[in-house]
């Protein structure tokens, strides 16, 4: 029996392993096993060569657990090890300097397995010792037993095995006790082995039988071992594809399409991503691409090898370029993953724009399911931007779909504004924003429907690459506004007038929680609604924007909402509620306004009198009695309000205009809503 030290000169290895890795400690059972399928895979390829002469035999790996003895056992039939290459691949760990690498990267776990190839070791993070049983494939080999309790030294004697390969064998720790349970053995070989190259059986294949489960004499094999990213796209059927979907994402929708990668120079990368229906947030979609090594499972976190809109799609990409565990920074350097990133989004563009072409019918059908794929990369990158622009679309509220030279066409003749701006009238709600969409199309105008999750986003971008292009929303401003063609007619008020319907309206508008109201008005036409309500293009989009971005956009989010309440001047009832306020009101009104003409009279006096002095210069008692005149003007005015108010209040047709402008904007609900209908009713 041979006793010796394992080649690393700081007795730290071992505890950098346990510590640094265990946030990962289930990737062991990942290693060993694909230490086994290499181990397989060598002996098929020393056999097609002619250096291994023997028979091939069942070449499956084998997983098993024993609770009572705490042991987790992976057997293979490959290569196996003689005793130098125990000393070369075990002892050596297979690095040099070894004092050098603890010191550089014990705070990088993924750097220990990944660039110098302790897979072998991670088994040390869930056992308290480890054995290899292992005889080479070459004649006249003697098995060799190695073991180490994870101190340096290690203890290497002659065996008798009887057959070739390696027997990996783990006593687990008391507090790794779990992956001696069949289901967490069963949840892991699925995660991180389930495409493997080599069959890889774990215990026996299970059936009901009178009544009770029992097992059968067939290997239950947790692996498929030709998965579909592996084969030829001309040995496919959709229904292939989809097939191997559901293995993948079983409780999903079918997808919309996929592209099959292959691809061999200048880097090896196969796979097929597919386009799935996305529901209603973007983040419980992401980490659904499964990243591959060789068939091995690395990672289904893969944002820093495909570009972070990718991310929502399903799929596999395999390449033995990217290796099985690396740091972020490491795949942020790395030139075989930028190639790789790059090649990905030019394939999923000309996929894109190849359904395009050939078969527009089914591009528009699956549009809305699209959409948020195309608008994600255009937004995040500018060379995805430029190849999608040609077969982004524009959908309207008619359900009719245009690319941008396409609607650009449509709407240039009729939608230019006085300024010279191509204007683009969309909508975010066909039914709630009904009303304005008719009266936009009464004017002949086109509307887009924009309802998508980055739709105020791609607003944003499409301005800014148009010179002279603006998206304005339906409800933010009046018809004739939306798209000025010359001045606008004014309302033709006095300011007696404005006055008393500005607190006419405004005393009858409902308190809502960060909400403010701001009565306007409009001479727009006699059949307009005679009272509609309106918001600013530009804050309603910053709100939408904070609500999804945050950080220094979220001061817009705690602003209050601010709606305009637009009174049409030209419509008959708002003339005949002026001609009925003015007789109501005349014989209150008449001595406080004739009073409040005195008191501004004397004050502008008395003010004027005072110009050119300095505050020293002015007597005292002028001073008072301009104070006098100002406190009398506002309780004069005050009471006029109060006049108004008290109209306001009794007559019902102030709150019914008012409540049908809130109904039109979907704003009259619960209690408001009630009261609106029993109003109806008795105004009938």
């Amino acid at each position: 029996m041979a006793k010796g030290n394992i080649g690393v000169t700081s007795d730290n290895i071992f505890p950098i392993i346990k510590k640094f890795l265990y946030s990962d400690h289930e990737i062991f059972l990942r290693e060993i096993v694909s230490n086994a399928v290499d181990a397989t895979q060598k002996l098929k390829t020393l056999a097609s060569v002619g250096e291994f002469k023997g028979e091939l035999g069942d070449l499956t790996v084998r997983v098993s657990a024993d609770k009572k003895a705490k042991t987790l056992t992976i057997s293979d039939r490959g290569v196996g090890m003689t005793a130098e290459e125990i000393e070369k691949y075990i002892n050596q760990i297979a690095f040099s300097g070894a004092e050098e690498f603890v010191k550089k990267y014990k705070d990088n776990a993924q750097a220990i397995i990944g660039h110098f190839g302790l897979g072998f070791y991670s088994a040390f993070m869930v056992s308290k010792q480890v054995e290899i049983f292992t005889r080479s494939y070459k004649e006249d080999a003697k098995g060799m037993h190695w073991t180490c309790d994870g101190s340096p030294e290690y203890t290497m004697e002659e065996t008798d095995k009887a057959e070739r390969g390696t027997d990996i064998v783990l006593h687990i720790d008391d507090e790794n006790l779990d992956f001696l349970e069949t289901s967490k053995v069963q949840e892991l070989l699925s995660k991180y082995c389930k495409f493997l190259p080599v069959p890889i059986a774990f215990g026996k294949k299970k059936e009901w039988k009178d009544g009770k489960e029992t097992e059968t004499d067939e290997d239950n094999v947790v692996n498929d071992t030709n998965p579909l990213w592996t084969r030829k796209p001309a040995d496919l059927t959709d229904d292939d594809y989809r097939t191997f979907y559901r293995t993948l994402y079983p409780m999903s929708d079918d997808p919309l399409f996929w592209i099959h990668l292959n691809v061999d120079y200048p880097f090896n990368l196969t796979g097929v991503l597919y386009f799935p229906k996305i529901k209603t947030n973007i983040d419980l979609q992401r980490n659904k691409i499964q990243l591959y090594c060789n068939q091995v499972f690395v990672t289904d976190s893969v944002e820093d090898i495909v570009p972070d809109y990718l991310t929502l799609l399903h799929g596999v990409i395999d390449s033995p370029d990217i290796p099985l565990n690396v740091s972020r920074s490491y795949l942020q350097s790395d030139g075989n993953v930028k190639k790789i990133s790059g090649y990905i989004t030019k394939k999923v563009a000309e996929r894109l724009n190849d359904i395009f072409k050939k078969d527009r019918t089914q591009f528009e059908e699956k549009w809305d399911d699209l959409k948020i794929f195309i608008q994600y990369g255009m937004l995040s990158d500018e060379k995805f931007y430029e190849r999608a622009e040609k077969f982004v679309l524009l959908k309207n509220v008619d359900g009719k779909y245009f690319t941008l030279d396409e609607y650009k066409k449509l709407i240039e003749a009729n939608q230019t504004d006085k300024d010279g701006n191509l204007v683009y009238l969309y909508a975010t709600n066909r039914d709630e924003q009904y009303s304005y969409i008719q009266a936009a199309k009464d004017k002949a105008y086109d509307v887009l429907l924009m309802d998508g999750q980055l739709d105020v986003h791609a607003i944003s971008q499409l301005e800014q690459k148009h010179e002279k292009t603006r998206f304005v929303r339906v409800d933010s401003d009046t018809i004739d506004k939306l798209i000025a063609k010359d001045e606008h007619a004014q309302a033709n008020l006095t300011d007696a007038q404005r006055e008393a319907l500005t607190t006419i309206f405004d005393s009858q508008l409902p308190a809502m929680d960060k909400t403010n109201f701001v009565v306007s008005f409009e001479q727009v036409s006699d059949t307009a609604n005679p009272v509609f309500i309106t918001r600013n293009e530009f804050m309603r989009r910053m709100k939408e924007m904070s609500a999804m971005q945050g950080g220094m956009m979220s001061f817009y989010g705690e602003m209050p909402d601010s709606f305009n309440v637009v009174v049409n001047t030209a419509h008959p009832l708002i003339e005949r509620l002026l001609n009925d306020e003015e007789t109501a009101t005349q014989e209150q009104i008449a001595p406080l306004a004739a009073e409040l003409a005195e008191v501004e009279k004397k004050r502008d006096e008395l003010e004027q009198s005072h110009k050119g002095k300095k505050d020293e210069e002015i007597p005292t008692a002028e001073k008072e009695e301009l104070e006098t005149l100002r406190k009398k003007r506002d309780e004069l005015t005050a009471a006029k309000k109060d006049v108004y108010k008290s109209y306001a209040a009794t007559n019902k047709q102030v709150g019914q205009l008012i409540d049908l402008a809130l109904l039109a904007n979907n704003m009259l609900k619960g209690e408001a809503l009630a009261k609106f209908v029993k109003r109806s009713v008795e105004l009938l």
